[in-house]
């Protein structure tokens, strides 16, 4: 797998990842410059290279003159997600865009959240595009991978979460305190949450829209509602 960008791979440097190799465009210097001093602590193997090399490797062109190796991204089981009381997780029901996952990844880290549930189908993966999108968040947060986000739905019931999905016909969120043990619910790009996925959640909650657009980013909407989760645990 491979790791491109600036942020991502100072993030993924450290944590207890393997990595294999990193490429460095000639002239290092910077941010570049401590990626390598970094490196050099963990007696990682670094090569550097003129640009067209990086080009070659990463064909988006935007490594920002780093890509490192490692080992394919390590998903962990449902339960390994369990918090406190104050537990949050995030559910992805068919997030298919892996620039919408980097930038939920990206947001339920810096919000604290517990982990973040993908299904095994029918939605984007973590993959190196979506580490680097994440700014490395990817790095810190766990994810795992479901067969059934419902079949989650419920093992997150049976172990005390509130499940809240974000749709358009929902109460507003800002009539609900959002506390305790809560599983955010976000849908597809186009489609939203299925109806099916709604009915299992314990509440619809809704972001107000006062535009001419008739809805939000599924990564934009999710992140107003992360923190609000954080503002009631705040006692704002």
């Amino acid at each position: 797998m491979k790791q491109a960008g600036r942020n991502a791979v100072l993030e993924l440097l450290k944590t207890d990842r393997t990595i294999d190799k990193i490429l460095l465009e000639k002239g290092a210097q910077g941010v570049l410059g401590k990626i390598f001093a970094e490196a050099r602590k963990k007696n990682i193997r670094v090569q550097f290279v003129d640009r067209a090399v990086l080009d070659r490797e990463y064909p988006e062109k935007r490594h920002q003159g780093v890509i490192a190796f490692t080992t394919d991204f390590r998903y962990c089981a449902l339960e390994d997600l369990f918090g406190g009381e104050q537990s949050l997780i995030v559910l992805c029901d068919g997030i298919e865009d892996v620039h919408n996952l980097g930038a939920i990844l990206r947001v339920a880290e810096c919000a604290g959240a517990d982990g973040v549930v993908i299904p095994d189908r029918n939605g984007a993966s973590v993959t190196d595009a979506v580490v680097r999108i994440s700014a490395g968040a990817a790095e810190h947060i766990k994810v795992a991978k479901v067969s059934s986000i419902n079949a989650a739905i419920d093992v997150l019931k049976q172990n005390g979460y509130w499940l809240y999905a974000l749709e358009a016909d929902g109460e507003s969120i800002y009539e609900d305190r959002l506390t305790g043990k809560i599983g955010l619910v976000v849908g597809g790009e186009d489609s939203g949450v299925r109806r099916l996925t709604c009915e299992k959640c314990d509440k619809i909650l809704s972001l107000p829209l006062f535009g001419k657009v008739n809805s939000l980013n599924a990564s934009v909407a999710l992140g107003i509602a992360v923190y609000e989760v954080v503002r009631a645990r705040l006692g704002k």
